[in-house]
């Protein structure tokens, strides 16, 4: 069997948001049930998937596979506010459905998106900027491309977490530092071309614009308890974006003028991360060559490598405590933070 065909598995989470989204009741929260708790389970008790079977990066699969994600995210969103415009969901299982949908755009819409706005191709990276617009995000686009790769590992960046500093604190710092950082770069990019810094040429003004425009629309055409669940669902889907920043590479540091290695980021082999996030977690490899297709990433022997997958590390990183017990003397004992 091609290994590639294990990567349909990322399209499961959207299949159970619509099928919620249109059945209502306590099907509303399946997404949630499935990511969070049966594959959380799943990674702390299954072996890692080492593989680094050589895989074509031609190969027409995973590329198909990107490409059914995005009518899979159109109908999450749209199958949330038909749901809520036909009564089939209703009082909290609405916000069932708003998290569900949240927790499928974060990892389906962000990831996948992810891969495309490191594409050189220009439509594809239209198409990472149409899914991170559905996930309700306005800053990734210009902080992770201009920045986060740039300085990843050093105080410059605003997406690496530090050593100490737990997900609630960094989701704070890091969301801020990263919108008004990317207002701040397209503001002078706009200024070298002689052109209006915070106007609609300011990527992240347009999508805020655009944004508000589909909030007046829903308020207008549905109610405003749309607008409250297209706001749920969006703040769900950056936070596990930032979750899913803090983990890759809290605690680890570089020297400023020192070249990004396989060192610099965590890497989990876990079967639910690699094939549910398209191997978002063989993220030092992306990191050492960021224009790897997803399928053709690899482990690294001497990349510090988390305790668990993304899903299995959730609730841990949700209780600080827990999660400094674990990370904190992990990283000591790897001597991998200059604190």
């Amino acid at each position: 069997m091609n290994r590639n065909w294990l990567y349909t598995l990322s399209l499961t989470p959207g299949l159970i948001t619509i099928y919620g989204n249109l059945t209502g009741g306590v099907f509303t929260f399946g997404n949630i049930v499935f990511s969070l708790v049966f594959l959380a389970i799943s990674e702390w008790i299954s072996k890692d998937f080492l593989s680094n079977a050589a895989s074509d990066k031609d190969d027409i699969i995973p590329k198909f596979i990107l490409i059914l994600h995005i009518p899979f995210q159109l109908i999450s969103v749209a199958s949330l506010f038909y749901g809520i415009y036909t009564n089939v969901l209703t009082e909290y299982f609405i916000i069932g459905a708003a998290l569900s949908t949240g927790l499928n755009s974060g990892t389906s819409a962000i990831i996948v998106s992810h891969e495309y706005i490191h594409r050189k191709v220009k439509y594809e990276r239209m198409l990472g900027k149409l899914l991170l617009f559905l996930a309700g995000n306005s800053y990734f686009y210009i902080d992770h491309l201009k920045v986060h790769h740039k300085w990843v590992g050093t105080n410059k960046d605003h997406a690496t977490a530090r050593f100490g500093e737990s997900l609630y604190a960094f989701f704070v710092r890091s969301v801020s530092d990263q919108f008004l950082g990317a207002i701040n770069i397209e503001s002078q990019r706009l200024k070298t071309e002689n052109k209006m810094p915070f106007g609609l040429g300011n990527y992240v003004i347009r999508q805020l614009v655009l944004q508000s425009v589909l909030i007046f629309c829903l308020y207008y055409f549905i109610g405003i308890i749309t607008v409250g669940a297209w706001l749920i669902q969006c703040f769900f889907a950056n936070f596990l974006l930032e979750y899913v920043n803090y983990i890759q590479h809290y605690g680890l540091r570089r020297d400023e003028n020192q070249r990004v290695t396989e060192e610099h980021s965590w890497q989990s082999d876990k079967f639910a991360s690699r094939f549910v996030l398209v191997d978002l977690s063989r993220h030092a490899d992306h990191h050492y060559y960021a224009s790897k297709p997803y399928h053709t990433l690899k482990t690294y022997p001497n990349s510090p490598v988390l305790p668990s997958g993304y899903a299995g590390l959730f609730f841990v990183a949700a209780i600080p405590k827990l999660w400094f017990s674990i990370m904190n003397k992990k990283i000591n004992e790897l001597n991998l933070s200059n604190k």
